[in-house]
């Protein structure tokens, strides 16, 4: 391609060259390009935090403005007066902006962003602009404007917008080298935050999405670039089989989430029986389980591989004196609060010129007919003779800045000079006006506008406060409404091992040695998922790890293989082995909680030969007690002898272990299994993410050792004994007790029957022998209620009783005086023909502590000493009564 164009200038060819260079010329229409896409396309401005065609849409709209709605189409058509860009783009930004519910009053199907369902053609929608955008974003008196496109209009360069906008709706674009992704943030918190910093305080603001959920802004950031933040929808779980998604991710629809839901369980990482989108006027996509599937870790499945959780990386780019800067959302929000003192600064100062103008004009009119100037020009004979006579005879009671004073002087001071179009404004008073002029009404006026112009004077004085009311105002006058609706929070890191659905069965052929999913003919171990990683021990003493696969090859004489997890601190390895070299028979204990993958480890000292003779795997760390037989041509005393791996520390993996004999063994053959010799487990319940966990977070539940089980007691009057499992998630808001379950627990609790209008008391103990399972023990009426619970032997409370002529009385129970243990379906001793309104647990100076209160630190509980429960028992409210804690 020839780098030059030679012609000379009638397209022949011919004659005098004119040589046009086309070096640099793609490097400068590229960068004239992209600085057109940063600057009037995809970027917000700072000043009032719009894209251009949302400002030229929001300046349409105000010039059509007379309080009624518009047709889309009508407003997208006048819009083009100032968007060279086409009806479709600027459709498509004001259904956005409509669809954020701030600056525009929308009529008609404007679409969900919920189920990511378009709007209506625009002929079929209306637009107006709200009270709340007509009072922040409009003043022509402070609006800087500029020639539209065609240079047939005057466009606003940005408009005069006194609210941080750009933080409230949010931005998302793409020009040609940068992006820009700014969340939206609450409406409240802005004005606070705002006032904060006019106080000179600093602030920390977070995002909040009109579709809920929760997010985790522990890496925001302040939306600069880096920084991420996660958000997670609502997962409710109706009951064991059955949950709902009831809010969205930001960005997120229910036709995506359903997609991505599909998808998961098309590739086996979750199982699910059906999904189905009930949303309406509420989100709502039901998900069933197969049968068997805990609910617990399908919520956690689904927010480590579905769109039930989203990562978002923001990235706070905006135009700055026309170029682009990176910037925090407390920067944006500082420099928005500034323009906003700065526009209020403006308008005062335009209320005071025009309050003084009036105050100007409302003083020489008084003048001019109380002492009867218009006389002086009956005799002028023409207009100039007439307005130098006004002049001359204004200047005999007033005295204009320029004037010197005199002595004695009464004038009256002006605060501006006495102008020829002041003069004849004087002269097109009518003689009706002068005749019927009230000179107390004159008096009354100029004194109402020096007391405004007192009052301007004061608020400029006082800025700051003046601005801290102006988003006071905001505050009550649009704030109802819109409270955060995204709760922050910090969630737990999924480990997707460990939630994944078992969508492969782990198979081994121990003898030739080959372990994978596809060996269908050999030995089923477990089931297991295709991201597992697979454990090996074979004979000679050496171990592996390894990812699963369909048929993979670890090593001939296989002993022992399961699925390994990474950090594994309880599952203990207990081992014996013969040393090749010295004939010592070794024993060890031993944990594998990092390696190294596809790598052999040996246990042994290292010796060729060596040999394992006994191995177990014990997931709690149990230790058992095992026979040890010698062979018969050694020259032991003792032949045949226990051996206790209780006895033994459990260390490295690398260790070489204690000695148990030095003679040859013939036969090791199992005794008996211990106890768990790690201790019991301390397990703690997160009250807000409702898991359990070792990390000592929430509710303290007990020591936790090999069989043990967790007792929880339901407000809707139910108890269920459940087995140890650290993926369980329970709903706290559901709960009124929860702790460890021992076999003669005695249940102490309080109810309200709705079969007989009773409140009545019962204890009973635990009969049931079915675990996982719940089982009611008050009446079923939809208007029965479960009001005080408690597990202590030697229960107080104190209730207040209220009778049907409503009189209360407060009263003391002791429920082991007032009934004895019944059985579990009785129910129970009457306490009042009333309604009990209130009731709390006193806790006596020698009353017994419960296992978890003697090994717990202090802390807040789900129920505990001290602590009130109130309840509303109106039989017509079947959803009330579900019992309100507080201190």
């Amino acid at each position: 391609m020839s780098n030059n164009i030679t012609d000379n200038g009638n397209g022949s060819g011919n004659g005098t060259e004119n040589i046009v260079s086309l070096n640099g010329m793609y490097k400068d229409y590229f960068l004239d390009y992209a600085s057109y896409v940063i600057l009037e396309r995809a970027v917000p401005g700072i000043n009032d935090g719009l894209k251009p065609v949302q400002r030229r849409i929001l300046h349409a709209m105000k010039e059509m403005d007379d309080g009624r709605f518009h047709k889309v189409a009508n407003v997208i058509g006048q819009t083009m007066q100032y968007h060279p860009h086409g009806d479709a783009a600027i459709g498509d930004a004001l259904v956005n902006m409509g669809q954020k519910d701030l600056l525009i009053d929308c009529q008609g199907n404007w679409g969900d962003v919920r189920t990511g369902d378009s709007a209506a053609a625009s002929r079929y929608i209306e637009a107006r602009l709200t009270k709340f955008a007509l009072e922040v974003a409009f003043n022509k008196q402070t609006t800087d404007w500029q020639l539209s496109y065609d240079g047939r209009k005057n466009e606003p360069v940005s408009l005069p917008m006194k609210f941080p906008l750009l933080l409230a709706h949010g931005a998302e674009g793409i020009a040609v080298g940068l992006s820009t992704r700014i969340l939206p943030h609450n409406f409240i918190e802005l004005i606070k935050a705002s006032i904060k910093l006019l106080e000179g305080k600093k602030v920390k603001i977070y995002p909040d999405f009109l579709t809920g959920g929760s997010i985790d802004v522990s890496d925001y950031n302040g939306g600069k670039r880096g920084g991420r933040v996660k958000v997670r929808a609502k997962i409710e779980k109706i009951d064991k089989s059955t949950l709902a998604v009831t809010e969205l991710p930001y960005g997120t629809t229910t036709t995506s989430l359903i997609d991505s839901i599909i998808k998961a369980n098309d590739k086996g990482k979750i199982k699910i029986k059906r999904v189905s989108d009930n949303t309406a006027k509420d989100v709502e996509v039901l998900i069933d389980l197969p049968p068997g599937e805990s609910p617990d870790v399908a919520i956690d499945a689904l927010y480590a591989f579905t769109n039930c959780e989203v990562s978002i990386s923001p990235n706070a780019c905006v135009i700055i004196d026309d170029k682009p800067h990176f910037l925090t959302v407390e920067e944006i929000l500082k420099t928005s609060t500034e323009n906003t003192k700065e526009l209020l600064r403006q308008e005062l100062l335009i209320k005071q010129a025009e309050l003084e103008e009036k105050w100007h004009m409302a003083s020489l009119e008084k003048i001019f007919i109380e002492n009867r100037i218009y006389r002086e020009i009956e005799e002028c004979e023409s207009f100039e003779e007439v307005i130098e006579t006004i002049d001359r005879e204004l200047r005999k009671y007033v005295r204009t800045p320029s004037d010197e004073k005199q002595a004695k002087d009464q004038r009256l001071p002006l605060k501006r000079e006495i102008t020829e179009e002041d003069i004849i404004k004087l002269t097109e008073i009518k003689i009706k006006r002068i005749s019927k002029y009230n000179s107390f009404k004159a008096d009354e006026l100029i004194a109402k506008l020096e007391e405004e112009l007192k009052q301007v004077q004061h608020d400029l004085d006082h800025l700051i406060d003046f601005a801290v009311a102006y988003f006071n105002r905001l505050l009550e006058k649009y704030g109802k409404g819109k409270e955060r609706r995204t709760q922050i929070t910090t969630f737990e890191q999924i480990e997707r091992a460990e939630v994944v659905a078992n969508n492969a069965k782990l198979y081994v052929n121990l003898k030739e040695g080959f372990i994978g999913y596809g060996l269908k003919k050999d030995d089923f171990v477990a089931d297991c998922s295709d991201i597992d990683d697979i454990i090996i021990f074979r004979e000679d003493g050496k171990f592996l790890v390894t990812k699963i696969a369909e048929k993979v090859f670890v090593g001939k004489n296989i002993i022992h293989v399961d699925v390994w997890k990474k950090g594994d601190d309880r599952t203990t390895y207990n081992m014996m082995y013969v040393d090749a070299k010295s004939g010592r028979t070794m024993a060890k204990r031993f944990h594998v909680k990092a390696i190294t993958r596809d790598r052999e480890y040996d246990l042994t000292k290292g010796a060729k030969g060596s040999r394992a003779l006994y191995f177990s795997a014990n997931p709690n760390g149990e230790a058992e007690v095992v026979n040890i037989q010698l062979s018969q041509g050694s020259s032991a005393r003792i032949k045949i002898f226990d051996f206790d791996f209780g006895e033994l520390a459990i260390k490295g993996r690398a260790s070489q272990g204690n000695i148990v004999t030095k003679y040859p063994v013939k036969k090791v053959t199992l005794l008996e299994v211990g106890k768990s010799t790690l201790g019991a487990l301390k397990v703690w319940m997160d009250e807000v993410s409702g898991k359990l966990n070792t990390e000592e977070r929430g509710k303290y539940l007990g020591e936790y050792d090999t069989g043990d089980h967790l007792l929880t007691i339901y407000k809707n009057g139910s108890y269920e004994v459940a087995e140890m499992d650290m993926n369980r998630r329970f709903e706290a808001k559901d709960l009124m007790y929860i702790g460890k379950f021992k076999p003669d627990v005695t249940i102490s609790a309080v109810y309200y029957d709705g079969n007989k209008k009773w409140t009545l008391v019962k204890r009973f103990n635990i009969e049931t022998s079915t675990i996982n399972q719940n089982f009611p023990f008050i009446t079923d009426h939809r208007s029965s209620r479960l009001l005080f619970v408690s597990v202590r032997p030697d229960t107080l409370i104190e209730y207040i009783d209220k009778n049907s002529s409503g009189e209360q009385k407060s009263e003391e129970l002791k429920l082991d005086e007032f009934i004895d243990v019944k059985g579990w379906k009785a129910l129970g001793n009457k306490l009042s023909e009333h309604k009990i309104t209130k009731i709390k647990e006193i806790k006596e100076e020698n009353q017994v502590e419960t296992e978890e209160e003697k090994s717990s630190p202090p802390q807040k509980d789900t129920l505990s000493a001290g602590d009130t429960i109130e309840f509303d028992l109106n039989p017509k409210d079947k959803d009330k009564g579900q019992g309100k804690l507080f201190e």
